[in-house]
């Protein structure tokens, strides 16, 4: 049987559609229409694709390395109800057997399905980073590169590693960025104190992009333009962001915005604490605080975010001058684009997936179809 989805404006990638209707099949846009004469009714007023949030480590008093069997599930319940339609999985530094358990769930989880946002994959933040930017990330565990043991990681995913992190000044971190484009993983690069020249030789290797751009990295400067310039300037490069205020001053927000807002990756970062009250938390394996929903380590340092896609997209436009649709693209096309999977999600257009959102006009959340069934918010 066939649905149909009515709304007072429709968001595609051309831009929006007034008073159109989708017509949905087997979880498949079959067709946008006009809305019918004389049909008042509407289901939404924005209808919108479903975010796609390409860097979650988190939320809900949950972590994606915590090996209990529904995590994942509580997870991607959680992610479906700030408008996720799929997401990424992320891992932290830890022992390596720590990261082979948690790619190992992630594949069964992909391959499974499951309640909630869909599990596109699982995105490798480290151990491949040097110790100037560390964030949370212990350096203790951080580990030389090496294909033999990519390529073992590549083969325990079961194919569905989709993104690896790493420092770009690493010795051999060329030849892998080139080495993982072969095996068709995307590689972004952060936690580093990599210079200007050494991330354009990044880029020119292969590489997509920047690990929530700002922060972990070597900064902007006049004399030394470091990964935030490189990536800024280079329209190869894809900017991951944490639009929360306190990861990225909102100036900054709007220098990514004016310069690259075709290119900026909308991200939480989120991390267990994410959606939970004030109080005791951890993140790889050290004992975080979280006050007026910022977590910091005991030294002061940002660990993670407790930011929720809906809030990044809003946060474009409120602080970045974003336009409601350039958000929104920001947290579902162009994710999309970055994974190489804006033939299926991303946008609304005839035979992609019916992975949709109901916004209101201050762009706050309504209702969610995940492959075009509702999801319960």
């Amino acid at each position: 049987m066939s649905q149909l989805l009515r709304a007072r404006r429709v968001l595609t990638e051309q831009g929006w559609l007034d008073d159109h209707q989708l017509r949905i099949e087997k979880g498949v846009i079959a067709a946008i229409e006009p809305v019918p004469p004389g049909i008042t009714a509407r289901d939404a007023e924005l209808l919108c694709p479903a975010y796609i949030d390409t860097h979650v480590h988190g939320g809900a008093g949950l972590d994606v390395m915590d090996d209990a069997p529904d995590t994942l599930d509580k997870l991607a319940l959680h992610k479906a109800r700030e408008g996720v339609g799929g997401w990424l999985p992320t891992t932290v530094t830890a022992p390596l057997d720590a990261i082979r358990n948690a790619l190992e769930r992630i594949a069964r989880r992909y391959q499974s399905g499951g309640p909630g946002a869909q599990v596109l994959g699982s995105y490798l933040e480290g151990p491949w980073f040097t110790p100037q930017n560390k964030g949370a990330h212990p350096p203790e565990l951080f580990r030389e590169l090496d294909l033999a043991e990519l390529d073992d990681l590549i083969a325990v995913s079961q194919n569905t590693l989709r993104i690896v992190a790493l420092a770009p000044e690493k010795p051999g971190a060329l030849q892998a960025i080139q080495h993982l484009k072969q095996r068709g993983v995307r590689v972004m690069l952060g936690h580093s104190a990599a210079t200007y020249e050494q991330t354009c030789a990044a880029f020119d290797a292969g590489a997509d992009g920047l690990v929530h751009c700002f922060n972990g990295m070597s900064g902007l400067h006049h004399r030394e333009p470091g990964m935030v310039g490189a990536g800024l300037t280079d329209t190869r490069a894809w900017l991951e962001l944490i639009a929360d205020g306190h990861h990225v001053h909102p100036a900054a927000l709007r220098l990514c915005c004016g310069y690259a807002k075709t290119r900026v990756v909308l991200i939480t970062d989120a991390m267990r604490a994410a959606g939970m009250p004030d109080g005791q938390y951890d993140i790889c394996g050290y004992d975080v605080e979280m006050r007026g929903g910022i977590v910091r380590t005991a030294s002061g340092g940002l660990a993670g975010s407790t930011l929720s896609i809906d809030t990044a997209v809003r946060n474009m436009v409120k602080h970045a001058g974003a336009t409601p649709e350039e958000a929104i693209h920001m947290a579902s096309l162009h994710p999309a684009r970055l994974l190489g999977i804006d033939r299926q999600l991303g946008s609304i257009e005839p035979s992609k997936c019916a992975s949709l959102i109901a916004l209101d006009n201050g762009l706050h959340l309504q209702r969610v179809w995940i492959q075009g069934q509702p999801f319960a918010l």
